[in-house]
Formats: C-alpha cells, sequence, structure tokens
C-alpha cells in the first residue's frame, strides 16, 4: 500500500476533470488513492481523508505537507 514511500520526499497526487463534470483524484505514489468530488476543494478533502486512513492502516505517518498537486483541467 504505502511500503514505496519510505524515500519519497513528496507525495503527488493528480486530481483531472472529468467530462461528467466531476473531479477525480489519482497517485502513483499511494497506491489505492481514489477520491472522487463534485468540486475541486471537496475532491482535495476526501484525497486527503483517504491518504490519513491508508496511512494509518499502513502506520507510515504521511505530513499533509509533503503532498503536491498536479491539477490536470
Amino acid at each position: 500500500m504505502i511500503e514505496s514511500l519510505k524515500n519519497v520526499a513528496n507525495i503527488t497526487i493528480t486530481i483531472e476533470k472529468l467530462p461528467e463534470g466531476f473531479y477525480l483524484a489519482t497517485s502513483d505514489d499511494i497506491q489505492g488513492l481514489v477520491a472522487q468530488g463534485k468540486t475541486l476543494d471537496e475532491t482535495i478533502k476526501i484525497a486527503l481523508d483517504v491518504v490519513r486512513h491508508l496511512s494509518e492502516l499502513s502506520n507510515k505517518p504521511i505530513n499533509p505537507q509533503d503532498i503536491v498537486y498536479k491539477i490536470d483541467i
């Protein structure tokens, strides 16, 4: 899940706008991170919540300040 984060300084979350008007957040750095929202703000909040839960499950804390957002609109 988050085993690959040992030497990662930043985690990149990519957010794209879907043709249906929703936003989708994914990350190549965190396996299993998928978040969808109606707005960009909602999508970021959901993605942060998913990151928190995944990091708790793997016992590898992630500092939200280490997250870099790549927004493709």
